[in-house]
């Protein structure tokens, strides 16, 4: 009997632990206590080393806010920042004071005037472009990446940054710890040798012992002499080309933009290499004056433990809440925390035309079941889901009537939102949202309506399995 209390005593400590703990955050509160309920030992262990650490939180936004102190000064004064929504170059936005003042409060990086984008919409197209920017560099090339393979294209990739460091340009690199782990050491050897400076964002090994292995940086960067630079959901790897026989034809968006959002992609990039490294650079030459070869409205937003807002994910329920048209979605994951999924509902319910793409065949069985339990209420209220048929959809978009359209790193769910590393770029010009619009109409033809009724028929076992899933989503 002894051992018995004991044991209810020690789960009862675990419970209070993680309530304690997570009361910011009960869907994840529930994730883990239900965790602990299968597992009650083991659960503890893996919440202590896995699960976010508040103070942790802090420690790293103190460390990653103190360099763009130095520089904001610098990049207000350079770029064309847009100060009133009468500057804004879409009417219809001149009725929107609240959601422009939200966008320009959430992150250190405004909304500026002098800028020109190009839509990229496959990883063959991307990686012309990038490859292409970088052969062109004369001062330094940054680039960081969640994934970077040590296949055809990474070797590519290292060639060019590897030629380009032997010519006298600067080459940094930063790969995620985990989703880069499968890099060889000769992989990595060959860089350093070579020139470039590599780190690797919170080593895998490591950051489970610092408990900081839930921090992932999900993003996607290349800045080529501070005046070129690209985002969006590719990463470096053969299979962003379509040359994974599991997989198939690979759908992605990735963003080229010049003027002054390069300004803050790259100050974006600098937090992260001191976050990497350990090293800060305070260069200004490393945000050089431009030529301004376009007038397109753009914003960077990151989001993440070092910055205060969840700037993504407010952008993105601060967006759909004014929606009166449209909101189509595109994202490979789709596990809305319970604001967005509110919004949605409630503009579908409105009468807004909303729309949501996700994969018909997932690289995350777990995560499909999760997505789909969110599916079925969302059709009642009248949300469109379509699964993407051709291959696999990689692509992160956002469009709300023709307010804006973002591309980005941010999937749809609330580990995106809320714990990794992540970065999107907000366009607000027509010529760039009607791209996307197209883009997402070619979709829509290469993907299959869920068909409601369908849907609601489907198995016990199947339901059942969502419903678990669900429950863990908060940490998927």
């Amino acid at each position: 009997m002894t051992w018995l209390l004991l044991a209810l005593i020690a789960i009862v400590c675990q419970v209070a632990a993680v309530l304690l703990l997570e009361f910011r955050n009960p869907s994840k509160a529930v994730a883990w206590l239900f965790i602990l309920l299968c597992l009650p030992v083991i659960g503890f262990v893996l919440y202590f080393f896995i699960a976010q650490d508040y103070q942790h939180r802090l420690k790293v936004r103190n460390r990653g806010t103190r360099l763009f102190q130095e520089i904001r000064g610098h990049l207000w004064k350079e770029a064309a920042v847009v100060h009133k929504v009468s500057d804004m170059h879409n009417p219809d936005f001149h009725h929107h004071l609240r959601l422009f003042n939200l966008l320009n409060h959430l992150s250190e990086s405004p909304i500026t005037g002098c800028n020109r984008s190009k839509v990229l919409t496959d990883g063959e197209e991307a990686f012309s472009a990038m490859l292409e920017a970088m052969e062109n560099a004369k001062d330094h090339i940054h680039v960081e990446f969640y994934i970077f393979r040590h296949d055809t294209i990474g070797t590519k990739f290292q060639d060019v940054m590897i030629r380009k460091a032997k010519e006298g340009v600067k080459v940094r690199l930063v790969c995620d710890g985990l989703g880069s782990y499968k890099l060889k050491s000769s992989f990595i050897r060959r860089f350093k040798e070579s020139g470039v400076e590599f780190h690797f964002f919170l080593p895998a090994l490591v950051s489970v012992f610092n408990r900081r292995i839930n921090y992932r940086n999900h993003r996607k960067i290349v800045v080529v002499d501070g005046t070129v630079g690209f985002l969006g959901g590719i990463n470096v790897g053969d299979d962003y080309l379509g040359k994974y026989p599991n997989m198939g034809f690979w759908r992605d968006t990735h963003l080229k933009v010049e003027g002054d959002a390069v300004y803050f992609l790259q100050n974006v990039f600098l937090h992260d290499w001191k976050l990497a490294s350990g090293e800060k650079i305070v260069d200004l030459g490393l945000f050089p004056k431009h030529h301004c070869t376009g007038d397109e409205q753009v914003q960077i937003l990151s989001s993440g433990p070092d910055l205060n807002w969840n700037a993504i994910q407010e952008m993105c329920f601060g967006s759909i809440s004014v929606a009166k048209e449209r909101i189509w979605i595109t994202s490979p994951y789709f596990i809305p925390d319970e604001g967005l999924y509110e919004a949605l509902k409630t503009a579908a319910v409105s009468g807004v035309d909303v729309r949501i793409i996700i994969p018909d065949k997932a690289d995350s069985r777990l995560v499909k079941l999760a997505s789909l339990s969110y599916v079925e209420d969302l059709m009642v209220a009248g949300v469109k889901f379509y699964e993407y048929r051709k291959g696999f959809i990689h692509a992160k978009v956002l469009i709300v009537d023709n307010l804006i359209g973002s591309v980005g790193t941010a999937n749809m769910d609330m580990r995106s939102f809320f714990c990794n590393f992540e970065l999107t770029a907000v366009l607000f010009d027509q010529e760039p949202i009607d791209h996307l619009v197209a883009d997402f109409e070619v979709d829509l033809k290469n993907s299959r309506l869920i068909d409601e009724e369908q849907f609601h028929a489907r198995g016990g076992r199947q339901k059942v399995a969502e419903i678990l899933c669900r429950m863990l989503s908060p940490l998927l």
